[in-house]
């Protein structure tokens, strides 16, 4: 038996020193309590236990071999060995931590150029990096949160008090560090206390930080990059298709269909839109417009944790992204909201103080979204200059408990426009001046005042189902914005023919309207990224022809302006004509015609479905995604195997299936089919389920520029070495390197 135990021990390597749990025999206190798991990663308790396992006289015993072993003593040291196997495995997850700043997310080198700072909690980052991160009012660790007793600031040289904390110089570094002893928190009510070392804000945001653009670059680059970006100076295209090539001339139609077809240029340059990771889109040189971006966080108590950190990292990816003409500024909201910095241009050092104030955030409190967007609306109105795009990305996983009721009395539905500022929403004026992004993030979120205030604003809503799919919903956003090529686009349509009428113009949710003598009409479309493209249907009336072989319909029109240099354009098409045979075959109903039919109709179906599902009909709302699956699945398009088909069938199936109960609806249905409401009726890309995964079938109007920064995001999430390539952001007009 002695010597089995003696092979047994030997194998489990129990015959080293190990770390077992103090008994009463100890000539120290007594301490028999194990500690848990996040007792281990508090600092406190790292004073009394070493992180390596060494011998010592009050806590390391060594297993004595050649006494017979008890059933006591095996358990005793089998429980010491897997103790010591946990504390190694802290003690390599803290080494390689403290290989990387977790702010910056750079490497640290002792002698690279940086002081390191070594908390007590024994986790190091760059001393630039965790003063401005102090300096925000932030006294956690962020990496393990525990509460530091001794912080970081720089100050004249002085040297550093006696302490825990220690600071590693380079030699090149002049400035020196003071670590400051926080004074021990007072016994009175600190619920109302303001964070200690918080930056106070302005009266009037007109901080922003100046513009630098450089239009002379224009004349000083290869005209090729210009007029290929461009389209020479076409960035609009315009196609028209009646519903039918051919009617007879004898018969008269009543509610015929011409779709407008309206396509953006692309300005971004790209050689693998889909690559896999060996072989990743190169970045663009061709000029693009600037934004303005403002992004108004969530940061109350239901954030922590898992979610706000992968908050800031999405965020991280958004600021590393961004160029050097670009300007961001922050609003992080709980039951108040606070602008975290100025709108300053993404430089190496606006992403270096964007980066630290992202990661000073602290979640806490309730959720006032009416606040955060007030802040965030006063940032773009008091801005002293403005860049060519702008636009707010909102992202809250709560509801609003500050501004809007619920439904009561004769008001059935909250007034979710109380949440908006009147620059953001307009007013009665035509079109839109903010366009707010919404995204909501997980279960809990409200899905119907989210999706109202992007509907409100011009924007788009998107449903974060899983936590992990932030940065690529982000990703998703950004690209699109980085990529605007027409703003102000409004078409315009005429009648030719003097006993044509125009019925209706079925244009989603952009703004339209037919004139009182009903011989035009005007939609409102706003801006357009890069390759994005806009389906509008046109219901007139056709006569009857006694004679003439063609009755021209209609004809369209576009102005916009161009971003970058700022002049309008019109653009008008050819007259559409339908020819008139004395005798017509059988009609073939155009396959581009019926693809927008059927996307309008899958649409229709949505909203018809959600307002049943609302009244809590969930097998009724479920009938009705059930039949509009059935027509489509008769039309033209769909037996065609079209994409966007396939994809509606694939989006209606998915809603049906999110209506089996009334949690499922209000866990993801309500928001799934917002979402999708959202992006149908702008034509634009929208994150829901999986609908950002390459595999995903409900990936409808993504664009080039929106796979490009997708892939970007996949990439540097999975950190493939492929992706350091794509750290440097997409250029912006004025921004790139001046020729040599």
């Amino acid at each position: 038996m002695g010597s089995k135990w003696r092979k047994a021990k030997l194998a489990l390597g129990l015959n080293l020193c190990v770390y077992v749990p103090r008994t009463l025999d100890d000539s120290a206190a007594p301490s028999s309590e194990r500690l848990s798991d996040a007792a281990l990663l508090s600092p406190t308790n790292w004073d009394s236990r070493p992180m390596t396992p060494t011998p010592s006289s009050h806590g390391l015993r060594l297993a004595k071999s050649g006494s017979k072993p008890s059933k006591t003593s095996i358990v005793d040291e089998i429980t010491g060995v897997l103790y010591s196997i946990r504390m190694l495995l802290i003690y390599a997850a803290t080494t390689v931590m403290t290989q990387t700043c977790s702010i910056c997310l750079t490497k640290m080198k002792q002698g690279g150029g940086h002081a390191i700072f070594t908390a007590e909690c024994s986790h190091s980052f760059h001393f630039h990096c965790i003063s401005s991160n102090v300096k925000h009012g932030n006294h956690l660790c962020p990496v393990c949160r525990a509460k530091w007793k001794e912080i970081p600031f720089q100050a004249p040289t002085l040297d550093p008090l006696p302490g825990r904390a220690s600071v590693g110089w380079p030699q090149t570094d002049a400035m020196m560090t003071v670590v400051h002893r926080l004074p021990p928190p007072p016994r009175r009510d600190r619920r109302h206390v303001v964070p200690l070392l918080q930056v106070p804000e302005p009266s009037v945001f007109n901080d922003d930080e100046s513009l630098d653009l450089q239009p002379a670059f224009a004349e000083r680059s290869s005209g090729n990059k210009i007029a290929a970006g461009h389209n020479a100076g076409k960035i609009v295209e315009i196609k028209t298709y009646p519903e039918v090539s051919a009617a007879s001339r004898s018969n008269s139609y009543d509610n015929f269909t011409v779709l407008v077809h309206l396509k953006a240029g692309a300005t971004v340059a790209r050689e693998n839109p889909r690559g896999n990771l060996a072989s990743l889109p190169q970045l663009s040189q061709t000029p693009r417009a600037p934004v303005d971006l403002v992004t108004v966080l969530d940061i109350s108590g239901s954030m922590a944790g898992t979610k706000l950190a992968l908050l800031k990292r999405a965020m991280g990816f958004v600021i590393q992204n961004l160029g050097s003409n670009d300007r961001l500024s922050v609003i992080a909201f709980s039951s108040t909201a606070r602008r975290l910095f100025s709108l300053r241009r993404m430089s190496d050092a606006g992403r270096q103080h964007a980066l630290q104030a992202v990661n000073s955030l602290v979640a806490n409190g309730g959720t006032n979204i009416a606040e955060g967007l007030r802040k965030g609306a006063k940032v773009m109105e008091e801005r002293r200059e403005k860049n060519p795009v702008a636009s707010i990305i909102l992202l809250s996983d709560g509801q609003d408990t500050y501004t809007v009721s619920g439904s009561s009395g004769n008001q059935p539905q909250p007034n979710y426009q109380l949440l908006l500022p009147l620059s953001i929403h307009g007013g009665d004026n035509a079109g839109f001046q903010i366009p707010v992004h919404a995204f909501g993030f997980g279960a809990d979120h409200d899905a119907s005042s989210m999706h109202s205030i992007s509907e409100i604003s011009g924007g788009t809503f998107s449903f974060i189902e899983t936590e992990a799919v932030i940065q690529d919903a982000f990703a998703q956003c950004i690209g699109g914005l980085l990529s605007v090529v027409v703003q102000e686009l409004q078409v315009g349509i005429e009648c030719m023919h003097p006993s044509i009428h125009l019925g209706s113009l079925k244009a989603g949710s952009y703004p339209s309207r037919v004139m009182a003598d009903t011989r035009s009409g005007f939609i409102d479309v706003g801006d357009l990224y890069a390759d994005e493209e806009r389906d509008f249907l046109v219901s007139i009336n056709v006569p009857a022809e006694s004679s003439m072989n063609q009755t021209s319909l209609l004809k369209v029109r576009c102005a916009y302006r161009d971003p970058i240099t700022k002049e309008m354009t019109t653009l008008e098409s050819a007259e559409i004509k339908l020819e008139r045979p004395e005798i017509s075959g059988e009609a073939v109903v155009s396959i581009e015609v019926d693809r927008q039919r059927n996307r309008l109709q899958a649409a229709e179906a949505m909203s018809q479905a959600r307002t049943v599902a609302e009244r809590g009909d969930l097998a009724g709302a479920a009938s009705i995604l059930e039949n509009c699956r059935r027509l489509l699945s008769e039309t033209v398009s769909a037996k065609s195997h079209d994409r966007l088909c396939i994809a509606l069938d694939a989006e209606l199936k998915e809603m049906q299936e999110r209506m089996a109960s009334r949690h499922v609806y209000e866990a993801s249905g309500r928001a799934y089919i917002l979402s999708g409401l959202s992006s149908h009726s702008w034509q634009r890309a929208t994150a829901r389920g999986d609908s950002t995964d390459g595999s995903s079938l409900v990936q409808s109007y993504q664009t080039p520029s929106m796979t490009e920064m997708l892939t970007r995001s996949q990439a540097t999430f999975l950190g493939s070495p492929s992706a350091q390539r794509l750290i440097q952001p997409l250029w912006s007009f004025g921004s790139q390197p001046k020729p040599r």
